[in-house]
């Protein structure tokens, strides 16, 4: 049961073309082209919108009101049925934006529903189940089955009755005006999506509800349906698949192992029909198209969880990025600074054709670890516009973009690829040995074939045997179980997204993240790596490493943060308990990728040295943080990776300098495409020489062998 303005509604009845499918505009189409196979003249626009709702009977008899009474009206409506058939099973059926979510609120909320069509049965059932929805109804009621058409009420209350529903504890779902009639003749609680034509004043009054579209019916009923809270961990997605794309630019740790996520649960009631997701990777692209899907593995609760309908495409296809820009109705861009920069061209020329092509809205969910990250992609991507539209058209174009600020609160590493290697090595022979225990299947030529297997039989050869399929799902990600994605207000759609928690001001939350995770995970993840541990969770496993940790987060950062923003004491605590447990178990999130690019966290504005500035401020010593700052540079000094171009620029420096710590906290260079805002040789003169210190009291050489003397307390 459903309370829906003041009504009780237990059931809803819908009509079908021009209420569930958008096709009245085809069904126009054809009728003209068969009165002009047939008649050598194209039915009128008068005629054809006159005939909207109405029974065959009537609408021939409109029909030949308009034309006279020899004009052929069967024999041109069904070649106007073929042709609209032919269309159908060879596009689909064209179904109204929003529809599935309707449905499934619907259903969800208990009602018992029903279509009431002045179409054939033969037409009605073809098109539902063409379009997967004939699952949502109980009954239907076609236009064949009633002996007076709409605008009499009968064939509305035949279902009502089927259903064993009063009729005013009903919605009777039209878009016609002659359906409209029906409904409210009926006595039902009618309900108007408007269509092509609109229907009269004094008829529209009549409608409980009136809507322009089906999204804003579904804004409405959203209001009534139960709030479905934030997902658990080990919840299904939902099963239905709405019409929405979404798209991830940017298939990394936070793109595949999170984000993917999030639009899976979508509203709680469908998801998107598609994931269009951007790599370079193309061991990761081919490895995904060929399974048509993969896991993200959460290993402190022992769950896999699957992630489908999803199409890999190439970060450096162009046209492909363009494409998914264009077509998605979300795209979660997850990338670094520098690479933002670098794509923000193909985002700006996929905004401006979204606009040339659908002039449609689009949520732009920005997951940088920076604040202020939706005003740099914005600025970027603005100056990208300027080269390529007049400034007015680049200004209704960043104004139909919704550039979302967030915060994400989870861990995720992506597996390497000599990981994802060995994975496929092994399900590959698994399938093969399935392949090879799979019975043949004898068969006598003489014994006459059933329908159904012949039927089959089409599709046999592009099936493979379950039981080794279901072995066949990669885990390329792992991941901690934390759900909120946090999002500032400002996009209607991120209000709907169930693992979406929109919050006023998102520039605390993401201060507070950024100075209690990343830049204390990184000096985690240093001196974990110095002390010869290769991830987190085994370094944390090491007392000096917990021991800075806990100091990192009890005792400075997170009282910094706490004198700072008091009203956020409690967002505090909960980040700081959720970041230690975090790293306790983080055994597969691995040094090497977590303390990656060194310079950027040693910037003056940027996690450690900007904590330190904070935690002075409120009086509060800050030796671990220091002792951070001094492993950010031993490490980058002992950087393996030829990748890693920050810790080259660390080790270029420092060697340059005759090994002067000072030389590399005060840089005067390039970082990441703009000035690196180093600390000041002499207004930081004071941190400058206790990091130096911090630094000169551990030995540069063989580091990971003398781990007695690598304490903080030194």
């Amino acid at each position: 049961m459903l309370f829906f303005h003041g009504k009780r509604i237990f059931s809803a009845i819908f009509d079908m073309d021009g209420t569930l499918f958008d096709t009245e505009r085809l069904r126009f189409k054809t009728l003209k082209q068969a009165s002009v196979e047939i008649f050598g003249k194209a039915l009128s626009e008068d005629t054809l919108i006159g005939s909207l709702g109405l029974s065959a009977t009537k609408a021939e008899a409109l029909a030949k009101a308009h034309n006279g009474e020899n004009f052929p009206y069967a024999e041109i409506r069904k070649r106007a049925d073929e042709l609209e058939l032919e269309y159908v099973r060879n596009h689909g059926v064209p179904i109204k934006a929003g529809l599935l979510e309707v449905l499934e609120r619907l259903r969800k909320s208990g009602l018992t529903m029903a279509v009431a069509t002045s179409s054939r049965r033969a037409i009605a059932e073809e098109y539902l189940i063409n379009a997967n929805v004939l699952k949502y109804f109980d009954i239907t009621v076609c236009g064949d089955e009633v002996s007076q058409g709409k605008p009499h009420p009968e064939i509305f209350l035949k279902a009502a009755r089927a259903l064993n529903c009063e009729p005013d504890q009903c919605f009777m779902v039209e878009d016609s005006e002659n359906g409209m009639l029906s409904a409210i003749r009926a006595e039902g609680q009618a309900i108007l999506i408007e269509d092509i034509k609109p229907p009269a004043a004094q008829i529209k009054a009549g409608a409980l509800k009136a809507y322009r579209s089906m999204h804003e019916f579904l804004a409405d009923l959203s209001e009534c349906v139960p709030d479905l809270g934030m997902p658990a961990l080990s919840e299904p997605f939902p099963a239905s698949l709405n019409q929405f794309s979404v798209g991830i630019h940017g298939f990394g740790a936070i793109g595949g192992g999170y984000l993917t996520q999030v639009f899976s649960h979508w509203d709680g009631y469908t998801r998107p029909r598609e994931i269009i997701a951007a790599t370079r990777s193309r061991m990761l692209r081919e490895s995904v198209n060929a399974f048509g899907r993969y896991s993200v593995r959460y290993g402190a609760t022992s769950f896999d969880q699957t992630i489908d309908n999803v199409r890999m495409i190439d970060l450096d296809d162009d046209d492909a990025v363009i494409g998914m820009y264009t077509t998605a109705e979300i795209v979660g861009l997850s990338l670094p600074e520098q690479a933002i920069r670098n794509q923000a061209k193909v985002i700006a020329k996929g905004l401006l054709q979204r606009f040339e092509r659908r002039g449609r809205e689009l949520t732009l969910l920005i997951v940088l670890n920076k604040v202020g990250g939706a005003a740099f992609v914005r600025r970027h991507v603005q100056a990208e516009l300027a080269l390529l539209c007049p400034p007015a058209i680049g200004e209704q174009v960043l104004e139909k973009t919704h550039f979302a600020e967030t915060v994400v609160s989870r861990i995720v590493s992506k597996l390497s690829n000599d990981a994802l290697v060995r994975q496929l090595r092994i399900k590959s022979q698994m399938f093969q040995n399935s392949l090879e225990d799979e019975p043949a299947v004898a068969t006598k030529a003489s014994t006459p074939v059933p329908e159904y297997e012949r039927l089959i039989g089409r599709f046999r050869p592009f099936a493979q045997p379950s039981s080794a399929m279901s072995q066949l799902h990669l885990i390329l990600f792992n991941s901690e179980p934390d759900m909120p994605l946090y999002v500032e207000h400002g996009s209607e759609l991120l209000e709907r997204l169930r693992q979406v928690k929109t919050v006023p001001d998102i520039t605390q939350i993401q201060v507070i993240k950024n100075r209690l995770w990343n830049g204390p995970h990184a000096v985690v993840a240093w001196y974990a790596s110095l002390l010869g541990h290769d991830s987190v969770g085994q370094g944390m496993g090491d007392a000096r490493v917990s021991e800075l940790a806990e100091r990192l987060i009890r005792h400075e950062v997170g009282p910094a943060l706490v004198a700072e923003y008091p009203h956020m004491a409690e967002v505090v605590s909960r980040f700081a308990d959720t970041f230690l447990e975090r790293c306790a178990t983080s055994f597969k999130d691995p040094c090497a990728r977590v303390g990656r690019d060194p310079l950027r966290k040693l910037q003056r504005n940027e996690r450690i040295l900007s904590s330190i500035d904070l935690a002075r401020k409120h009086g509060i010593e800050t030796p671990a943080l220091t002792f951070g700052a001094a492993l950010a540079i031993h490490h980058a000094l002992r950087c393996e990776d030829s990748k890693d171009q920050e810790a080259q620029a660390i080790r270029q420096v420092y060697r340059e300098n005759d090994a002067s710590v000072e030389a590399v906290l005060t840089r005067d260079g390039d970082c990441n495409g703009k000035r690196f805002p180093g600390l000041h040789p002499i207004r930081d003169e004071q941190l400058i020489t206790a990091i130096s210190e911090a630094f000169r009291q551990y030995p540069q050489r063989d580091m990971a062998t003398r781990r007695d003397d690598l304490c903080i307390g030194a």
